[in-house]
């Protein structure tokens, strides 16, 4: 079938996902510590995690929003502290700035740039990655799009057409690429789109697709040698 565009998962497909979030909660804790030393000295993180259930569950309407789901549960940590609750702004941007901090997997960069020579590439996650704050990333993309910005996550079929006309390509003609056997693969294929799924081995199996992709690879290399480019 013919090819016009990709869509393109970010976490888990360009980079680990575990160690940047952990590095990025490590520097939320440091400037809390500097700022909201009371905050942190009641919270471990049974009572961190506590507060974001209560959150996930006061806020459904925020289930596509990781943003807004993390800096309140900033601000509630910070009003049980008695701190100031509007330094959840500034603690959340610590924690953002962090989390653009991604360890690319060695692949990545060379393939894209053989991928993004042929087809326009669009970024399509669930998460809050910006691929412009990412050294070197940003230049492979012709769009990037994320659940808060769309109001909805994948595996919705609205943000699989949102990126496709992004794209500037039909659904059937355009190939998404991810990680999540669910999210990624069973939700482009449900979109009309083709789907290839990477299972990198260093990463921990997560499920297997309903569907059927149409690759299945390890690496962006092992994609672009057999898309031909």
């Amino acid at each position: 079938m013919h090819l016009h565009a990709i869509t393109l998962d970010l976490d888990d497909t360009l980079w680990p996902m575990a160690p940047t979030l952990r590095r990025a909660e490590a520097c939320l804790q440091d400037w809390l510590h500097k700022h909201a030393p009371a905050t942190v000295a009641m919270h471990d993180k049974a009572a961190w995690l506590a507060l974001r259930r209560s959150v996930v569950a006061d806020r459904p309407d925020w289930a596509h929003d990781l943003s807004a789901l993390r800096q309140e549960t900033i601000r509630r940590a910070l009003l049980a502290g008695g701190d100031e609750p509007a330094l959840a702004v500034p603690a959340f941007e610590a924690f953002y700035a962090a989390r653009q901090r991604v360890d690319l997997f060695d692949d990545v960069l060379p393939a894209l740039a053989r991928l993004a020579a042929r087809w326009p590439i669009v970024a399509l996650t669930n998460g809050n990655a910006d691929v412009n704050r990412v050294p070197g990333l940003g230049q492979y993309f012709h769009a990037a799009l994320s659940a808060r910005a769309l109001g909805l996550a994948k595996p919705a079929p609205a943000a699989f057409a949102a990126a496709c006309q992004r794209a500037g390509a039909l659904p059937s003609h355009t190939l998404h690429i991810g990680d999540d056997p669910a999210l990624d693969v069973d939700g482009a294929l449900a979109a009309g789109l083709q789907a290839a799924w990477v299972r990198r081995p260093d990463l921990p199996a997560i499920g297997v697709p309903g569907g059927q992709p149409q690759h299945v690879v390890a690496t962006l290399t092992e994609l672009a040698d057999r898309l031909g480019v």
